[in-house]
């Protein structure tokens, strides 16, 4: 009985050092753990919404692991939580850094369309500041010459479209306010821009028609009737050919075609009822 009591205090004994030991061998986190637990507390506040926590958090893992794959993860994403609350300028701020720090990341290109994005973004109407009109348009262009074979370049392409449409609106505005304001040459040079500039826009058969009126207004009628000979060897069947037409000659109506009136499909229906 009395081994069997010095075999039990013993296995107590070496039981109770194993489990001393064990706490002597709990290890504290490494910096790429702590990094990962970060990095998901970040990613989890983006998805809650919190972008401004996630920004911080993001920041702290590329301070905590700097120059590892995690750094560069995190760069990418605190600016993308900048550019998620509509924080733009620190977006593109974080994103240029990003790129100078990290030549070699895998998602630059990304990171140069994120750049466009955040000026593209910023295009609210023709009236506005065309700065990001100019620099989204330079850096989609940027895109679509180095990274031509990606799905970057090919979204840049419709971008652009849109952009150029948005300079040719710009300025029209401009012209039409110096038209209104009597101000014939500096609108002859803006309407002249649009010509020559922006070219496939919907903006040009207007712009011709402004030309053929500001050369009207300034008595140059032979070159008027240039620019309303291009006009109509263009849009002949437009409107504002037709309008143009009537500068030379003021009592011009046009002919109204009468066409039958269709029975909408609502109509039809009813009438069908009582036939």
């Amino acid at each position: 009985m009395f081994k069997n009591l010095i075999t039990t205090i013993l296995l107590f004994s070496l039981l109770l050092s194993c489990s001393k030991n064990k706490e002597l061998v709990i290890a504290e986190p490494t910096e790429e753990e702590k990094s990962i637990t970060l990095y998901d507390e970040a990613v989890k506040a983006l998805k809650d919404g919190d972008a401004f926590y996630a920004g911080k958090k993001f920041k702290e893992v590329e301070i905590l692991m700097p120059q590892s794959e995690w750094a560069a993860k995190a760069s990418l994403m605190s600016a993308y939580a900048d550019y998620s609350r509509n924080a733009y300028a620190s977006a593109v701020f974080g994103l240029e850094r990003h790129i100078n720090n990290y030549p070699a990341d895998r998602n630059i290109t990304y990171a140069h369309y994120l750049i466009a994005i955040c000026y593209y973004e910023q295009i609210l109407d023709e009236k506005k500041d065309l700065q990001p009109l100019l620099k989204a348009k330079e850096k989609f262009e940027f895109i679509m010459q180095n990274y031509p074979d990606t799905d970057y370049a090919t979204d840049a392409r419709f971008k652009i479209d849109l952009i150029v449409d948005q300079l040719a609106a710009k300025e029209m505005s401009i012209a039409r306010f110096y038209m209104r304001t009597k101000k014939w040459i500096p609108a002859l040079n803006r309407l002249k821009t649009v010509v020559n500039e922006y070219e496939k826009t919907v903006f040009v058969e207007e712009a011709l028609h402004r030309i053929v009126e500001v050369y009207y207004k300034l008595g140059l009628i032979e070159e008027a009737k240039q620019a309303a000979s291009i006009l109509g060897y263009n849009y002949k069947s437009g409107e504002w050919y037709k309008k143009s037409y009537k500068v030379f000659n003021k009592n011009y109506k046009p002919k109204k075609i009468k066409k039958k009136k269709e029975m909408g499909l609502i109509r039809k229906k009813i009438k069908s009822l009582f036939d």
